[in-house]
């Protein structure tokens, strides 16, 4: 009789089979788990952030709309005066506060008016010539071209010579101006394309105050101290605000036919005689002792008492992350409009 052979399989080796599959789904499971949380953490936070960044736009925006209501407001006292001017004691010039959020963090601006810095777009053209084609001293220069040497003089760190200064107004001035001819100590394209790496010369007027650092001559240090004090805006030049400009700037109102600039005593007495009772108007402005017997004809024309265009430096905190916007506002009447408007993260 012929016995037939069973084969037997344990039981045991059926479970170790499940067992390292059930190991192997849970792994990839956990390994789907952590990814998608790691995506979920990052889209929750790309979420927030977009929020909290639009949220302080939107409070940078509503500072901006202040700032506009402040100018109209002055507009509308400024007719009532005999004599309307901007100064610094109008509401729109004012030290920034900080206001509280009702979600926390703070808001403040404050305008700055930009007619009381020294106009870069004003420093092209060429100076006068005398009959054999020649000019001496000032007459070189165009009055402007001689305000922005003379301001240049002005720096104590770094101190900036007369040769030094006359090179660096000849150069802003071949940067803005239409043609390609090097004025004398001046720079143009052929300066340029030597530099790493090359590049050309704007020809046109300057829309940032930061194209001072692709300019020859302008060291990291000058544009550092002078920038604070120079702006682009109007693109065409407008008079300098006697009423607001600073005691640095005020040293750059001197003599037509003087390269230097005037004294630190004479502008601070400027200065105090401003603060104490102002000025009622330009004549009583070049009537001070500061520019007693100097000739002043071609320096007055560059010299104004209204404003029309303003910086707005505005900063917000919320979940403590700080937004700052820079706004460049016109005003035109009662009609405030921005110009230009730059933003980014603290």
């Amino acid at each position: 009789m012929r016995c037939r052979r069973f084969n037997y399989y344990a039981p045991g080796s059926q479970s170790g089979a499940a067992l390292v599959v059930a190991m192997l789904v849970f792994a990839i499971c956990a390994a789907l788990i952590v990814a998608m949380q790691r995506e979920f953490i990052l889209f929750y936070q790309r979420g927030a952030n977009n929020l909290q960044a639009e949220q302080g736009y939107a409070y940078l925006r509503g500072a901006e709309e202040l700032a506009t209501l402040a100018l109209v407001l002055d507009y509308d006292t400024d007719k009532q005066r005999d004599v309307p001017r901007d100064d610094l004691e109008e509401i729109w010039a004012q030290p920034p506060t900080p206001y509280a959020l009702d979600e926390g963090g703070w808001l403040m601006g404050g305008l700055e008016d930009l007619q009381g810095r020294f106009n870069l777009n004003s420093l092209a053209g060429a100076g006068g010539r005398q009959d054999d084609g020649q000019a001496q001293g000032s007459e070189r220069f165009t009055p402007a071209q001689a305000q922005f040497i003379r301001l240049l003089q002005t720096l104590e760190e770094p101190i900036v010579s007369q040769q030094e200064a006359i090179a660096i107004t000849r150069s802003v001035g071949d940067w803005i101006d239409a043609d390609s001819n090097t004025s004398p100590d001046g720079a143009e394209d052929d300066f340029y394309f030597s530099q790493t790496p090359p590049y050309r010369a704007a020809n046109r007027p300057m829309s940032s105050v930061s194209e001072l650092r692709a300019i020859a001559n302008v060291t990291p240090e000058i544009y550092a101290v002078i920038a604070p004090m120079v702006t682009v805006w109007p693109q065409a030049a407008q008079p300098l605000n006697i009423h607001t400009a600073p005691a640095q700037l005020l040293r750059s109102i001197n003599a037509d036919d003087l390269l230097e600039p005037l004294s630190e005593a004479d502008a601070q007495a400027l200065v105090e005689q401003r603060e104490e009772s102002g000025f009622l108007d330009k004549a009583e402005f070049l009537a001070h002792p500061a520019f007693t017997d100097k000739p002043m004809d071609k320096m007055a024309e560059l010299l104004g008492e209204s404003s029309g265009y303003f910086l707005l430096s505005a900063r917000v905190e919320i979940a403590d992350r700080e937004l700052q916007l820079y706004s460049v506002l016109q005003r035109q009447q009662r009609r405030v409009e921005s110009l230009v408007r730059a933003s980014g993260s603290l």
